[in-house]
Order: C-alpha cells, then sequence, then structure tokens
C-alpha cells in the first residue's frame, strides 16, 4: 500500500472526512494567495525510562491534527486545531482567508513528486512487546554495572514515535510521508573517593527497535558511556587562551551545525540578518571546505522523503571549495528570494508553520590521516564531543562546551581536560580550516534542533578539522 493510501485510511477513512470535500474547502481557502497547503498528521510516540535498577516512567502518546496556512507576499495566515473534521477545516479556512485581502497572488505550483523510499513505513511502536522493551533496559542496567565497581548511577531510554502526514494544495495535489523514528540512549555517573563523573551515549535512525535490541548494539552504547565517564575522572582543569583547537569527527559537527548551518537557512539570509547574507558566490571558508546538507541519506535521523510542505529532499551543496554557493530554502523564502525551493520546509508539528530547518548538515572529506593533523600542532587541544552551546545568528558569534577533550602535547594527545569552552564567530572559525581529515563521519543519530520554539530531529556530521587559532575557556587556575 502507498503512502497515500496509507494516509488516507488515517485521515479520511477513520474520520469520516470526504477527500472532494476538503479538496474544495482548501482550495477555496487559498484562492489568490500565493502559496499554502493543508498539512495533515497522525503520531504515535512512546519513551521508557529505567534508572536505579527499575522502570521509572513510561509514556505512550497519540496526537492528530491539521494545520492549514495561506500566504500572500511576506503574509502567512496559520490555522491548526487537533480535531480532524471538516468542519474544522471550514472554520481554519475562514480565518486563513484573511491574509488575502488586497491580494491577487496566483497559486505557485506544487513541488514535482518523488519515489525515493529513505526508510520504511514500519511502526517500530508496534513490532515489539512493552515487555521486551522493559527488559532490555534491565539488561543494559545490568550489563553496565557489572562493567565497573566505581559505576554508582546507570539510567537507560527508549524512544520511539511513528508519524504520518499528508500535505494537501489547492489543486487537489497531495504528497505523504509515514516516518518512524527510534532512539536509545545510556548515561551513568562513576565515582572514586570525593570525585564523581558522568558519561552518556546513545543512538538512534528511521527505523525499528530490532536493530538496537541486538546485544551488540546496545553493549556498545554502555561501552561508550563508560569509556567517556571514566576519561572524565582521569581529566584535569583545561586550560584558557587561543591555540590550535582540532575538531575530532561525527558529533563535533554540531558546532558546523550551530555556527555556519543555521546562519545558511533561507529566511536569515532573505531578511538579512545572518552573517553570509548577500554572500553568494564569495569565499566564506578555506579552500577544500565543502558542506553539505542531504536529506537524502537511508534511515538517518535527519532524512525526509518529502519535507513538511511535500518538497522531495535533496543534498544541497551549500559551500563548495570555500565558496558559499546556496541557501537551505523552504518555499515561502525560496520565491521571494527567487530561488528554488530546496526541501528544507520543516515543522515540528500540525500546530506549527513551516520554516526553514536543516536535515543532515556535513562536511566532505579532505586528505589528511587524523594522525597527520595531530602532529602538525605543537600545543592544542582536541575536541571530540560537545555539550551544550550558544549562537547568536546576526553576529555569528558562538559558545561550545566540550564534554570530552585532551591537550595535544608534541603532536600526541595528552590528558583529558574538563570545562573547556570554544568561543568564536562563524563566519571566521571556517577561514581558518588549515587542514581536513579522510575520516568524515556522521553522528550516532540523536541530535535535534530548536529554532523558533520548535524542535526537530537533525544530523551532523565532519572529518577531523584543524582550526589553527580559537579562544578556548578553561578552568585551570
Amino acid at each position: 500500500m502507498t503512502d497515500l493510501a496509507r494516509t488516507d485510511d488515517l485521515f479520511f477513512s477513520r474520520t469520516g472526512m470526504d477527500r472532494d470535500r476538503v479538496d474544495r474547502l482548501v482550495g477555496d481557502a487559498l484562492d489568490g494567495a500565493d502559496d499554502g497547503e493543508l498539512f495533515l498528521e497522525y503520531r504515535q510516540s512512546e519513551s521508557l525510562a529505567f534508572d536505579d535498577g527499575r522502570l521509572k516512567a513510561a509514556s505512550f502518546d497519540t496526537t492528530q491534527g491539521f494545520g492549514l496556512r495561506a500566504v500572500a507576499g511576506e503574509t502567512t495566515g496559520y490555522a491548526h486545531a487537533s480535531e480532524l473534521s471538516e468542519a474544522a477545516v471550514a472554520r481554519a479556512a475562514e480565518t486563513v482567508k484573511s491574509v488575502r485581502r488586497g491580494h491577487g497572488g496566483t497559486m505557485a505550483a506544487a513541488a514535482a513528486g518523488t519515489n525515493q523510499e529513505l526508510y520504511a513505513d514500519t511502526n517500530p511502536l508496534g513490532e515489539v512487546d512493552f515487555a521486551d522493551k522493559v527488559n532490555l533496559l534491565q539488561e543494559i542496567d545490568t550489563y553496565a554495572r557489572a562493567r565497573d565497581p566505581r559505576i554508582s548511577q546507570v539510567s537507560a531510554s527508549l524512544s520511539g514515535e511513528w508519524q504520518a502526514v499528508q500535505i494537501i494544495r489547492a489543486n487537489g495535489e497531495r504528497a505523504a510521508d509515514i516516518r518512524p523514528l527510534v532512539r536509545i540512549n545510556v548515561s551513568m555517573v562513576v565515582t572514586d573517593g570525593d570525585r564523581m563523573e558522568t558519561g552518556s551515549h546513545g543512538t538512534g535512525s528511521r527505523t525499528g527497535y530490532h536493530t538496537y535490541m541486538e546485544p551488540g548494539s546496545w553493549k556498545a552504547q554502555v561501552d561508550e558511556a563508560l569509556r567517556q565517564a571514566l576519561v572524565n575522572l582521569d581529566s584535569i582543569p583545561a586550560p584558557a587562551g587561543e591555540m590550535p583547537v582540532i575538531l575530532g569527527p561525527g558529533w563535533p559537527g554540531i558546532l558546523l551545525h550551530e555556527a555556519i548551518g543555521h546562519g545558511l537557512e533561507g529566511d536569515f539570509n532573505r531578511k538579512k540578518t545572518s552573517v553570509f547574507s548577500g554572500l553568494l558566490g564569495e569565499r566564506i571558508a578555506s579552500p577544500g571546505v565543502t558542506v553539505i546538507d542531504d536529506g537524502t541519506i537511508h534511515d538517518r535521523r535527519g532524512s525526509l522523503t518529502i519535507d513538511d510542505e511535500g518538497t522531495p529532499s535533496q543534498r544541497t551543496v551549500l559551500i563548495e571549495d570555500g565558496k558559499l554557493v546556496g541557501y537551505m530554502q523552504d518555499r515561502m523564502n525560496a520565491r521571494l528570494m527567487g530561488m528554488a525551493a530546496t526541501g528544507n520546509g520543516r515543522r515540528e508539528s500540525f500546530a506549527h508553520a513551516p520554516i526553514p530547518r536543516m536535515t543532515n548538515t556535513y562536511m566532505l572529506n579532505g586528505e589528511h590521516e587524523r594522525d597527520e593533523i595531530l602532529a602538525s600542532v605543537k600545543k592544542g587541544l582536541y575536541a571530540v564531543n560537545f555539550g551544550g552551546g550558544q549562537v547568536d545568528i546576526t553576529s555569528g558569534k558562538f559558545v561550545f562546551t566540550a564534554s570530552e577533550a585532551y591537550m595535544i602535547e608534541n603532536g600526541k594527545i595528552g590528558a583529558p581536560v574538563k570545562g573547556a569552552t570554544l568561543i568564536g564567530n562563524g563566519a571566521d572559525v571556517l577561514t581558518r580550516v588549515k587542514m581536513i581529515g579522510n575520516d568524515m563521519a556522521l553522528d550516532p543519530g540523536v541530535g535535534t534542533c530548536g529554532k523558533d520554539g520548535q524542535g526537530v530531529p537533525v544530523g551532523v556530521g565532519q572529518p577531523t578539522l584543524l582550526i589553527d587559532q580559537l579562544t578556548v575557556g578553561g578552568t585551570a587556575a
């Protein structure tokens, strides 16, 4: 059964709505608008949390609803409801019509359809019994506590969701997608004398639970969380000052996502509030730096067959060999900037209007081996994992906390350090990239991006990078 047929069952057969009448309501609401759509959503989600040797929390939730949007020029009318009925759609239609007053636009054409299948449409919430999920968390707890006597606390969680969406345009054109998403996470506390440290690790993807219920998978999460905790147990206070910084592959791409990626989203550039506004075709990074946003990678957390406006996701080159060549666009900002939509119109749920968002954003490989990059640094910092951070889109300034980092001494990895923060400017940091590794990796599949109060799943990645000078905030006296 196609995604359209399956979502028809959810949104029309199950609710009693008549599709032809809904099509007419949408067409009437959007008549004279430049763009818009009816976004229908049905979502099931669950989460289980295991802590202190027992199941602490378990939840299961079903949500459904619609969002109706009309766009005229730069003005958007948006109405949403959790009631799936023709009467509710009709009320929403009367609301969004107000943006058309004094406007006689021609409705923008729909995106071309797609046959790509990036993930299975199986509902992960129904494929494994609840008891088996609890048993998995119990096994994780037991295995973790047996790994090291210094482990004083273990927490494990499992979460999954199944989202079905259908987008209907004014002329009755439709697109649909069914999206699974799962995640497993392990965190622990280790204690040695008066010192207490933590470590955590997780993984996830747009697949089912079965992959993560294999012992080889969940034990790897436990082992990595323990490794990080023990590294932190041996850490010394981080130094402070200007120094060369090497970023490890994979998850450190979160700095790329936050410090540079948001600044390349269409809305910030249309409004000229991004530090990268007006720089298309200009060099903004060192030669060799190529950055991609790709929503078409199979099973990845940030991937989408279609975005939340019905545009097929794609591989968008943002920076090519150091030059800015593209932005991530939703339909409205692309139209207003005279560009093509790139499949980056995303929303957290039916209660939110779509905005330009990243999918899987990463830097391509260079030519250097990691050890070669390390050997080039006499004294500096090697940052492997990151925690939280803050970015100002207008200025590009950022502050990131390294959750795992090491000193570099005479080209070798030295002592682990705690409390290191990286301080810089997104527009400046890419011009300071001096060596790019050949070990590009994507993150393990746990990223969530926040923007304008909306959170969506994303992916990041990069190879090992040498930044010749970056300000490090430390805690060493």
